[in-house]
């Protein structure tokens, strides 16, 4: 039975464009992530590590060696504060 070449072109371009998209959206989500791969399974504690790690680097991902948290730290608490008259 002869092979239908002309079918090769769209199944080539098929496995191409999801080939390339696949890439692309790894890219954009290592690209949001700081290079590192996404997390998966979180718990309440790599939560709270999270938004630790965000308020001391600004990142979500960035995490810092030093071992004395900055001067703005001490104020830039996650709980919502209001004014006492």
């Amino acid at each position: 039975m002869p092979v239908p070449w002309e079918a090769l072109i769209p199944c080539g371009l098929l496995v191409v464009m999801f080939g390339v998209t696949g890439n692309a959206f790894n890219v954009a989500k290592r690209m949001t992530n700081d290079g590192k791969p996404p997390r998966y399974n979180l718990d309440s504690w790599d939560d709270m590590m999270i938004e630790r790690d965000r308020r001391l680097t600004g990142s979500h991902r960035g995490q810092s060696t030093d071992p004395i948290a900055p001067k703005s730290f001490s104020t830039s608490s996650i709980w919502p504060t209001e004014r006492v008259h």
